[in-house]
């Protein structure tokens, strides 16, 4: 289990980038079915699962700095532009909105993950 634990963490990030695409849809009255939602999301999954593999995430997926910021960073701009080439419009609010969305979930899911995994080491020391 600890070889492929990574795997859980990797699957959570893809999990909340699919949160960020359903709640955007639905803040826009569009319909959260999974197709319509899995498609809004794609250039996102597309980029985290790049950005995770370049950040060699088997060995660094719960570090927020410096690597928690380059899948962050790399899943924001090539996510944005995947989105673009896909035919969907990437006005800058919706930059903004996309930035700051996925810092609290990719950023703020492996601080949190940090916090709990020091904190089972101390107990467990």
């Amino acid at each position: 289990m600890r070889r492929y634990g990574w795997l859980l963490w990797f699957v959570l990030d893809l999990v909340l980038v699919v949160v960020f695409a359903a709640s955007g849809r639905s803040t826009h009255e569009e319909s959260v079915d999974v197709l319509g939602t899995l498609g809004t999301a794609a250039p996102f999954l597309i980029a985290l699962t790049a950005a995770t593999l370049a950040t060699k995430g088997w060995k660094t997926i719960n570090d927020v700095w410096p690597w928690g910021f380059v899948v962050w960073g790399g899943t924001v701009v090539l996510g944005l532009g995947l989105r673009v080439l896909m035919g969907s419009t990437a006005a800058w609010p919706f930059i903004l909105v996309t930035t700051g969305t996925l810092a609290l979930f990719l950023i703020g899911r492996r601080a949190v993950a940090g916090l709990l995994i020091r904190n089972r080491v101390k107990l467990r020391g």
